[in-house]
């Protein structure tokens, strides 16, 4: 996806700068690929992952703002297994046919425009506030403002997570999983 969203963007992988924005909607090996294949990270905020489950990405070119979505067609593992009828399994069908395959039998290109400003989602790395109610540092322009008054997205009802008591964590049992 990252390769051929570089040819159809006219830009040159991989990049170290940030002309290049990728946005996967999914974590895990696709997001490895879109970073070997682009070079855009996370660190160097080229890369975002907005997990909604689907195996796509989003990529933007941040000069032009000419902004792309690329998904896999559904047909195209069962089609890889007719480019590699000598694969031993699925997987290798898969390896074997995606390597030969047309991007056109691979994939699906629309042409999208962002629901907010690039700008925005790019954001202001040396912006820093304090929230009013926590206390906690907000980094990047990510707070949020309710009434005039600048909070983190946990305090503004935004969040992923609420804090247990400390009495309620000290009872809880060891892990024995193993990763």
């Amino acid at each position: 996806m990252g390769l051929f969203a570089a040819e159809l963007l006219g830009i040159e992988l991989p990049r170290t700068d940030k002309r290049l924005l990728v946005i996967s909607e999914t974590d895990g090996c696709t997001v490895d690929g879109l970073i070997a294949a682009t070079g855009c990270r996370i660190g160097s905020r080229t890369l975002r992952i907005l997990d909604f489950g689907k195996v796509a990405a989003t990529f933007v070119d941040t000069c032009t703002e000419k902004t792309i979505r690329i998904i896999p067609r559904r047909e195209a593992r069962a089609l890889a297994a007719e480019f590699a009828s000598g694969a031993r399994n699925n997987w290798e069908a898969m390896l074997l046919g995606y390597q030969v395959m047309t991007v056109s039998e691979l994939f699906v290109v629309q042409h999208v425009q962002l629901d907010m400003p690039l700008s925005q989602i790019i954001s202001r790395s040396s912006r820093k506030v304090i929230c009013k109610v926590c206390g906690e540092e907000v980094i990047n322009g990510r707070e949020v403002f309710l009434n005039d008054t600048a909070l983190c997205r946990t305090c503004a009802e935004e969040s992923y997570y609420h804090i247990l008591p400390l009495s309620r964590m000290s009872q809880e049992e060891p892990c024995s999983a193993t990763p």
